[in-house]
């Protein structure tokens, strides 16, 4: 058998399907979006862990543009042997991911953000004015278009959506950003005659009061939570991927390398770090080295030496147990649990136990560093 390259760097499920390199099979998401039915769903995972591939296989189940064709890419994948597939190319889609959104002021935030909802208004020969009302506006009047050309309700996908505000945090101009993405997701999800249901994905569940001001329809589901599992490679996964590419020899050093985050009850290796060991055959800290690492370094040079004396701790090997938030407040980002929650929820840290005050009735967590990949992180 003749091996193939994986196809690093590719996030988009057609092409990865296409390419015969798909050896995980995540489409049981659909059928747990659609049996759940919540108007809005933000799914908090951590970067490369697998969110823009999920993104691009609901655009390609659910779209009605190119069905047909699209059909054929779920043939022998588990969802095509549920009773889901009658909503397959059955609604207009409007997807767009915000990752690429990083830059150092607030006119080039929304200069951006106009050339990729352009992008999508071009689809069908539509013209976004620059104002920023306009662009405010810009989903829920897509929305109204689409649901008039083909008289079925839209579903909005909005990939990485607290990219922006991370940078407008880490760049000054935290203020202006929120104000405006509170404005444009609340016309987008809030009262949008439109919309049949929506799915966000992002690191972080920034605290609803900043952002999600009045968005009573969303379900969230975040690492400490048991639903929505298909992030991250299992260890069958792991196994099958390793057989394929004949490096199973190489399973427990792997194992040390790029295994042991905690998603719900279930342990998961990293997928980003596993693809490129797969196509180099070395063991290298590759998912550490995609990303400046920004608002951690930052965090880390704000916070008092209690701080570096538990991060030493994990270091050692050692667990410690912290009380964690699953909504980030970034006005109170010195807060030193925030450094914990947030370093948790960016794949940095993991957990392995949960014990809750009698008292106070609050949740805390056992953190460790999951792998041999992070540690050569904080190592630096």
């Amino acid at each position: 058998m003749i091996k193939k390259s994986l196809p690093v760097g590719i996030d988009d499920f057609k092409e990865i399907i296409e390419s015969n390199c798909y050896f995980v099979d995540k489409s049981l998401l659909i059928n747990e979006l659609l049996s759940k039915k919540s108007k809005v769903t933000l799914l908090s995972r951590p970067r490369r862990f697998g969110k823009t591939l999920n993104m691009s296989m609901l655009n390609y189940f659910f779209n009605i543009e190119d069905k047909d064709n699209n059909k054929k890419l779920f043939e022998g994948l588990d969802i095509s042997n549920t009773d889901k597939m009658k909503y397959m190319g059955e609604y207009p889609v409007i997807y767009i991911s915000l990752k690429e959104i990083k830059v150092n002021n607030w006119d080039l935030c929304l200069n951006k953000l106009h050339l990729l909802l352009q992008n999508e208004y071009d689809k069908y020969n539509l013209t976004l004015e620059k104002k920023r009302e306009n662009q405010e506006n810009a989903i829920l009047d897509l929305s109204k278009f689409l649901y008039e050309k083909y008289k079925k309700k839209v579903i909005i996908l909005i990939d990485e959506y607290d990219t922006p505000l991370v940078t407008a945090h880490s760049q000054g101009y935290y203020d202006e950003a929120i104000f405006f993405f509170r404005n444009f997701l609340s016309a987008a999800l809030k009262g949008n005659p439109y919309l049949e249901f929506s799915v966000l994905t992002g690191i972080l569940r920034v605290a609803k009061e900043s952002i999600f001001s009045g968005l009573n329809n969303l379900a969230v589901s975040t690492i400490l939570d048991r639903d929505f599992n298909h992030f991250g490679l299992t260890e069958e996964e792991v196994e099958e991927l390793l057989k394929y590419y004949e490096l199973e020899y190489e399973l427990e050093e792997v194992k040390k390398w790029y295994n042991g985050y905690k998603f719900g009850n279930k342990l998961v290796y990293n997928p980003w770090s596993l693809i490129n060991f797969a196509s180099k055959n070395e063991l290298n800290p590759y998912w550490v080295n995609t990303s400046d690492n920004t608002l951690i370094k930052q965090l880390l040079t704000k916070n008092d030496e209690k701080v570096f004396e538990e991060l030493e701790l994990v270091f050692k090997g050692e667990t410690i147990w912290e009380t964690i938030s699953e909504n980030i407040i970034f006005d109170d980002l010195d807060n030193i649990n925030t450094i914990w929650s947030l370093m948790l929820f960016s794949g940095y840290l993991t957990y392995e136990d949960i014990r809750i005050s009698t008292i106070t009735g609050l949740k805390s967590y056992s953190l460790k560093i999951p792998n041999q990949e992070i540690k050569s992180f904080f190592r630096h």
